[in-house]
């Protein structure tokens, strides 16, 4: 069992240690205020993540019209130039 890189030892000494200095009476509530506090710092870490994901998604659909209209831009001429290549005065062969 690793909890934020301590060991279970030490996570049993923590334990020892507060049950000492706050007695059998406070312990409960000081869990509680600790657990209410994790879940608050989780809930804004999950909201900022959101809100970072968000950003990148509007970024990257402003970036593909601009992605998509350099590409036809370059496309439409090299499609030009190889029909320009290509002799389409010659009649084609239909052998039926």
């Amino acid at each position: 069992m690793n909890i934020f890189g301590v060991g279970l030892p030490e996570v049993t000494v923590i334990l020892i240690l507060a049950l000492l200095i706050f007695g059998p009476k406070k312990l409960p509530e000081l869990g509680k205020q600790l657990g209410k506090t994790l879940k608050s710092l989780k809930k804004a870490s999950n909201e900022f993540q959101n809100e970072i994901d968000q950003v990148m998604n509007e970024e990257e659909k402003e970036e593909i019209p601009k992605t998509l209209e350099s590409n036809l831009k370059n496309k439409i001429p090299q499609e030009n130039k190889e029909l320009e290549k290509k002799d389409l005065s010659k009649p084609e062969n239909n052998n039926n």
